[in-house]
């Protein structure tokens, strides 16, 4: 069954609000065996609605639209609605009786605008909202079902799963769609295809392979399509066991685990714990490490030495390493893990030294460049890292290196 979204707001497309509800639904859709062939995103103009509207009619066999159905006087979905389908605004009795009583329950005056949200077309078939003031609309016309939902993520959420998906799969025999994401961390994008080429060209009919990047993170997607479940599954969990075989340096867990939540995992089943010494990272890596629920556990602190004095002063680096090697060093980056270790009596800590950018590069160490250390009871390791000039990325980038170089560590401790 072919569907597609459209998502209508100025906000959207002047990117003041992130369109969260397509990727959502594009998600619930999937899973729920449905292939979504298109999102787009329009003004809050009536051209362009019934534009998007009359194109999308016969194109796909389900259209679901998420915005402009508020009080005010710029949520014109419902009037573009009638236009398209030849009705006209009707007050449902249902949905006034329903907003009245969750105006009185909150003690809010119910005023012309709360009474105009119970206004919906004529030939619609209302889906009530127990979630908001929004009923959703669901209309079918030429062989498309056209859904109308409000914009607010919780009141849209719980119509779809409520009243949407139920009656889809149960008017529609949809395929099987399995998804399963391998994460990765180690190569650029284009070096993992190469080597990943072997297993592409061997995917059997039904298995596509696609490429997710962030941050050096590349998450591996494998989606399997059939009409049986359960045989989609296995073709699915066989060739996710042949990737493991493929490259199993690389991938460091699944469905979006990060590396953080990966390490936490590894200390975890250790009993180990670990501090952070960092520098061009700022406390981006203490940050990381302590978003993950239950780091206690493991994280015992973390110590941000941006300036050099900091290194010298609290992690004991020689003032001479500095002055001869330069904070961004590999000698400067070991001395402060093995300082960390000692100030915070952690099992593990990472250290961080780096140009972050824009400026502060020089011909020897440009922009981008890392030092960054792990030290344990098994010693310390230490790499040299080159990225590009931009700042945020870079601090991201140098985390997920450090993070990664500690993985290993714990791995192979």
């Amino acid at each position: 069954m072919k569907t597609e979204i459209i998502t209508i707001g100025d906000e959207l497309l002047i990117g003041q609000t992130i369109d969260t509800n397509s990727a959502w639904i594009g998600s619930e859709l999937s899973m729920a065996g449905f292939d979504v062939m298109k999102k787009t995103s329009i003004h809050d103009i009536r051209t362009d609605i019934l534009n998007a509207l009359s194109e999308a009619e016969g194109r796909s066999n389900v259209v679901i639209i998420t915005g402009g159905l508020g009080p005010t006087s710029d949520d014109i979905t419902k009037p573009a609605l009638c236009d398209f389908f030849g009705t006209r605004l009707v007050i449902n009795p249902e949905v006034l009786a329903m907003i009245t009583e969750m105006m009185k329950r909150r003690n809010f005056p119910m005023n012309l605008n709360n009474r105009r949200q119970a206004e919906v077309p004529e030939s619609c078939r209302v889906l009530t909202n127990a979630a908001g003031t929004a009923p959703g609309m669901w209309f079918e016309r030429n062989g498309t079902i056209f859904i109308s939902l409000p914009g607010v993520p919780s009141e849209m959420k719980y119509l779809m799963i409520t009243h949407v998906l139920p009656e889809l799969k149960q008017r529609f025999r949809s395929q099987a769609i399995i998804h399963r994401n391998i994460m990765t961390y180690g190569v650029p994008e284009a070096l993992l295809a190469e080597k990943l080429e072997g297993f592409e060209a061997e995917l059997p009919v039904g298995i596509k392979l696609a490429y997710l990047p962030s941050s050096g993170v590349i998450k591996l997607r494998l989606t399997g399509t059939g009409r049986d479940a359960v045989s989609v599954a296995k073709l699915v969990e066989t060739r996710v066991r042949l990737l493991y075989s493929t490259i199993p340096d690389l991938i460091y867990g699944e469905e979006g685990e990060t590396l953080e939540m990966a390490v936490g995992r590894l200390l975890r089943e250790k009993g180990k714990t670990l501090g952070t010494a960092e520098s061009c990272t700022g406390g981006n890596l203490a940050r990381l490490i302590t978003g993950i629920p239950g780091s206690s556990d493991y994280f015992v602190g973390s110590v941000v030495s941006y300036a050099n004095h900091i290194k010298s002063k609290l992690l004991g680096v020689d003032d001479k390493l500095i002055e001869n090697f330069g904070a961004v060093s590999e000698p400067v980056v070991i001395a402060m893990a093995e300082g960390a270790r000692t100030v915070l009596s952690a099992d593990y800590t990472i250290a961080t030294s780096g140009i972050a950018g824009p400026d502060g590069g020089t011909e020897h160490k440009p922009v981008g460049t890392l030092w960054t250390a792990v030290s344990s009871a098994s010693g310390t390791k230490a790499e040299m890292h080159t990225f590009g000039s931009d700042r945020l990325t870079n601090i991201n980038r140098f985390s997920n290196v450090a993070l990664n170089i500690l993985r290993k560590q714990i791995i192979k401790d």
